[in-house]
């Protein structure tokens, strides 16, 4: 019988896992034997190597596309094996550093344009992924956001949409997010790490600095709302499954979830981690952000209610919701019911930009 951990980790996730390229088969030959939370790393890791060595054996016989679509998978088992596993720093950091070689690996042989930038910030070093899709002169450019326990190197499904229709991506890993995360904390004010990329993005003559939208997941839905409130450079933005009030949820989260809050913001007891969670609103915020907005939301989503996304869309002045009645958390169990057409409407408000 699999413990509360490994349940609430299937439930509240099984089909983020696939829509973000994770093959079914594997999420249910992986899960259906593990029994212990702490067996969990362990399992996705090796998963990883399988896919791995298929990539190099691809690749020896000189068959890059299937030695990347490899690495990809790789990317993403060994990313999910420590999303909000927090039992082994030393391992989940491991883990980590594997899942950005192998997207790296992914990149060479997909991507070979792809870029990997490093952005000063307050002391510590920022880490992105920018694409650019391929004839386009000085495109559009999203910024991709990810959440509590996502991170740049599960976007690339994502990027591959927007590339698709003729925008650039950056993906970030904002403090205490994937690698920025060695050396930082999550930061309530996250306008200040996205104006810190965007002054390094605006100088590059590829990208057309005029016409910058931002998809944000989770609680990246709080920092993308947020960041785009204060940042004027930021024309539209679709937020997905975020948070109004992550004070308000907190003391609800799964085991996991607490754990992976609790490090992420680098608070030490219970009661810093509720009195951190508290900073996460926006509460008095959204009146300021006048850029057109879609709200994403599924009302079968188990981490955040979804009356939160109804707040958010009337507190801003220029959202509009998309509720799902079916959708889960992120709506990660029906993307084709959103993420074509968000990425539609990006292009269109990004290509009436003057």
């Amino acid at each position: 019988m699999p413990d509360d951990q490994v349940r609430s980790a299937i439930a509240n996730w099984g089909p983020r896992f696939t829509s973000q390229g994770v093959d079914p088969g594997d999420f249910t030959r992986v899960t259906s034997g593990l029994e212990n939370w702490a067996d969990w790393l362990d399992a996705w890791c090796a998963n990883g190597d399988v896919h791995a060595g298929l990539a190099r054996q691809a690749e020896g016989l000189g068959r890059r596309r299937t030695a990347g679509e490899a690495w990809g998978r790789a990317a993403l088992s060994y990313h999910f094996a420590k999303f909000v596993w927090m039992l082994d720093e030393a391992r989940h950091r491991a883990a980590a550093d594997r899942a950005v070689a192998a997207m790296a690996n992914a990149h060479r042989l997909l991507d070979p344009a792809a870029e990997r930038l490093e952005i000063g910030f307050d002391g510590i070093t920022m880490y992105g992924n920018l694409r650019r899709p391929p004839g386009v002169d000085r495109p559009p450019l999203v910024l991709l956001i990810a959440g509590l326990d996502s991170t740049k190197e599960e976007f690339f499904a994502a990027e591959n949409g927007f590339l698709a229709r003729g925008m650039a991506t950056f993906s970030l890993d904002g403090p205490g997010q994937g690698e920025t995360g060695y050396t930082s904390t999550i930061r309530p004010d996250f306008e200040a790490p996205v104006a810190a990329a965007l002054d390094v993005l605006g100088r590059r003559p590829d990208l057309d600095s005029r016409r910058v939208g931002m998809l944000g997941v989770s609680l990246g839905g709080y920092f993308a709302a947020r960041a785009a409130a204060f940042e004027s450079r930021i024309r539209a933005l679709v937020i997905s499954g975020g948070p109004y009030d992550y004070g308000a949820l907190i003391r609800n989260r799964p085991a996991h979830s607490l754990a992976t809050f609790a490090h992420n913001s680098g608070t030490s007891s219970l009661e810093e981690t509720y009195a951190f969670a508290e900073k996460l609103s926006l509460a008095g915020v959204l009146h300021r952000l006048t850029q057109p907005m879609i709200v994403v939301f599924g009302k079968l989503d188990r981490l955040v209610p979804w009356s939160q996304a109804v707040q958010v869309a009337d507190e801003a002045p220029g959202a509009s919701l998309w509720m799902f009645d079916e959708g889960n958390h992120v709506c990660m169990n029906m993307t084709y019911r959103w993420r074509p057409q968000a990425a539609d409407w990006l292009a269109e408000r990004l290509a009436g930009v003057a």
